[in-house]
């Protein structure tokens, strides 16, 4: 009954973690609200898509962009409220895809 917002809350709370494991640490915040913002509509719409599927009916576009911007806030919220304060975040974007070092020095 309530699949799409627990996949949404799931989504959102994951979202920022990932954005951080697959960018460097040198790309710029804007970069990863972009990349956040068009990973949350592509959660939206999957979630949005399954919970259709699952009451059989058809899918809604309006619900999907809600869904969509509702996992955007919340990865915006966890981001700032849970994974920056507690070191996650500078974890996440200097363990998985490293920065070139200079070898001219």
């Amino acid at each position: 009954m309530y699949t799409v917002q627990l996949l949404t809350v799931a989504i959102s709370t994951v979202l920022p973690v990932l954005v951080g494991l697959v960018t460097k640490a040198s790309v710029s915040g804007g970069t990863r609200a972009v990349l956040l913002a068009l990973l949350s509509v592509a959660g939206g719409v999957v979630a949005s898509a399954l919970d259709a599927v699952n009451a059989g009916v058809a899918w809604d576009w309006r619900s999907a962009l809600i869904t969509a911007f509702t996992a955007f806030v919340g990865a915006v919220a966890s981001h700032f409220g849970l994974w920056k304060p507690t070191g996650v975040s500078d974890w996440a974007k200097n363990s998985l895809v490293k920065d070139r070092q200079d070898l001219a020095a």
